[in-house]
C-alpha cells in the first residue's frame, strides 16, 4: 500500500490486450464498510479488502480513534471495545475526502465528533453542506472551530432527510450515524449506488432495521446495539470498467471475471454501442474491440447511469475511435483534469464551457502526469492504445484506487514497467 511520489510507469503502448482480469473488492465501498466496524464493540472481519494506499489512510484514521486493526492474508478484523478518541484531525483526513463519514460513525456510536476538512482529489469543488444538513435536520448540533466541523447530539437521532440532490457519501453518512441508538430516521432522494446498497447489507447484518434498499427512501428504525458480522465487499465496478476500455482501446478481446454485471448495465450498453461485442457470463464479462467500432456522445449521470468514475477513462477510449464526439457529466461538471494530457498523446479534445469534444485518431506516447486517480486510469487506457511509449507520472493516484494494477495489466500482454526513485524522469524512446 506504500505511495511513492517519485515512483512513474513507464508504457509500450500499441498492444492488443487479451486474457482474463479479475476485478478486485470495491475501494468505494470497503471506505464505508471499515467505518461500521466503530458501531460495535464486537469484531467485523472483512474479506479480500483491496490493498490500497485510500484502504491505509482509512485504517491509520481508526487505528487512531482507537479500533484495533489486524491483516491476516486476505481479510482485515476490525475491533472497537472502546473509541479512544471522537476527533479525527486534518493531518489524517486530508487525504481523503471519505474521511468525512467517519462522523456519522462517531455519532451513531459516542454522540459526537470533530473532524477536519476532508481532502482527496483535486478536480472540481466537492462541498460536505448536504452531510451538513441532513445531521442538522436530525437535531445533530454542528458548528466549526479551528477549520474542524464538530458534531454533537441532545438525544437519540429522529426525523426526515430530504437530500436536495443525492450524494453518496452522505446518505451513508446518514445510515453509520442513525444505525444504532436512534429513533425513526428517513433519508429521501438517497444515492442508488450499490456501494450504499453494500453498506445497507453490512449494517443489517450487524443487526440494523434498514429498509428501502435500492430505492431512493430509505427507513431506518435505530437498534440500542450492533454485533459483529463477516462480510465481503462487492466487485469494483469502476476498476471493471477501466479494464473493459482498455481492452477496447487495444482493440483486444478478453474477459473481466469477478464481478457484478448488473452493476455496470450503463458501462455495457455504451460500449455496445459502440460496436464492442459483449457478453455475459454469470460473474464474467467477456469483450471482443476487434472490430469495427464508432464513437458514441455521453453524459455521466448518478447511478443507474454511467458512472461519472468512468467518465474520464471512457473520454480516452473515445479519442481512439474514428468520429466525433461529447462527454458531459452531471455529477462534477468540471472533471477534465485528463484533457490536456490526452491532448499530449495526440488527442484532438477541445473543453468547451462543461463539455469536452472529442474528434478520434491515432494517440502517440509523450510524458503525462495523473491529476487524480480516474484521470490517472484514463491516461493508463490511453497510453494502453497509443503509438510508442509513454511515460506516467502522478502514479500515486493509481495507488490509491487500482490494486498491484501494473502487474496485472502485464498478465493481459501490457508492456508496463514501474521505475522507482527517479526524482526527474525522462522519456527516452526505444
Amino acid at each position: 500500500m506504500t505511495n511513492v511520489r517519485n515512483d512513474h510507469w513507464t508504457i509500450d503502448g500499441g498492444q492488443p490486450l487479451t486474457g482474463e482480469y479479475p476485478v478486485q473488492t470495491a475501494k468505494n465501498s470497503a471506505l464505508y464498510l471499515i467505518l461500521a466496524s466503530i458501531l460495535t464493540e464486537e469484531e467485523v472481519v472483512l474479506h479480500r479488502v483491496p490493498r490500497l494506499s485510500d484502504m491505509q489512510v482509512g485504517f491509520d484514521i481508526l487505528e487512531h480513534l482507537g479500533v484495533d486493526v489486524q491483516h491476516e492474508d486476505d481479510l482485515v478484523r476490525l475491533r472497537a471495545k472502546r473509541i479512544a478518541t471522537s476527533h479525527a484531525p486534518f493531518k489524517l483526513v486530508r487525504k481523503m475526502r471519505a474521511s468525512f463519514v467517519a462522523m456519522g460513525a462517531l455519532i451513531g456510536r459516542v454522540g459526537e465528533a470533530r473532524i477536519g476538512v476532508p481532502g482527496g482529489c483535486a478536480f472540481g469543488p466537492r462541498p460536505v453542506d448536504r452531510h451538513v444538513a441532513a445531521f442538522e435536520s436530525l437535531g445533530v448540533q454542528i458548528t466549526e472551530d479551528e477549520g474542524d466541523f464538530v458534531a454533537s447530539t441532545r438525544g437519540p437521532l429522529e426525523g426526515h432527510v430530504v437530500f436536495s440532490s443525492p450524494t453518496v457519501g452522505g446518505t451513508q453518512n446518514v445510515l453509520l450515524a442513525s444505525a444504532r441508538g436512534s429513533r425513526k430516521v428517513v433519508i429521501e432522494n438517497a444515492a442508488l449506488e450499490p456501494e450504499v446498497a453494500d453498506l445497507i447489507d453490512l449494517l443489517n447484518l450487524m443487526g440494523a432495521q434498514i429498509q428501502g434498499k435500492g430505492t431512493s427512501v430509505l427507513t431506518v428504525n435505530g437498534v440500542p446495539e450492533l454485533h459483529g458480522a463477516e462480510f465481503t465487499p462487492i466487485a469494483d465496478r469502476i476498476e471493471a470498467g477501466t479494464m473493459l476500455m482498455a481492452i477496447a482501446a487495444t482493440r483486444g478481446h478478453g474477459a473481466v471475471t469477478q464481478v457484478r454485471p448488473d452493476h455496470l448495465t450503463a458501462v455495457l450498453d455504451q460500449l455496445q454501442s459502440n460496436g464492442v461485442l459483449v457478453t455475459i457470463d454469470g460473474s464474467t464479462v467477456h469483450v471482443d474491440a476487434s472490430g469495427p467500432l464508432h464513437a458514441r456522445d455521453l453524459t455521466a449521470k448518478p447511478y443507474p447511469g454511467f458512472p461519472t468514475d468512468l467518465q474520464a477513462p471512457y473520454g480516452a477510449l473515445l479519442a481512439t475511435l474514428p468520429g466525433r464526439s461529447t462527454v458531459q457529466d452531471d455529477v462534477y461538471p468540471d472533471r477534465f483534469t485528463h484533457a490536456s494530457e490526452l491532448q499530449k498523446l495526440g488527442a484532438t479534445v477541445a473543453i468547451d464551457g462543461r463539455t469536452m469534444r472529442i474528434d478520434g485518431g491515432t494517440l502517440v506516447g509523450a510524458e503525462v502526469h495523473a491529476a487524480d486517480i480516474r484521470a490517472g486510469g484514463a491516461l493508463v487506457v490511453a497510453a494502453l492504445a497509443a503509438q510508442g511509449q509513454t511515460l506516467l507520472t502522478g502514479i500515486e493516484y493509481l495507488d490509491r484506487g487500482y490494486e498491484r494494477f501494473e502487474s496485472r495489466l502485464v498478465q493481459l500482454g501490457a508492456r508496463v514497467t514501474r521505475v522507482a526513485g527517479a526524482e526527474k524522469p525522462s522519456l527516452l524512446y526505444a
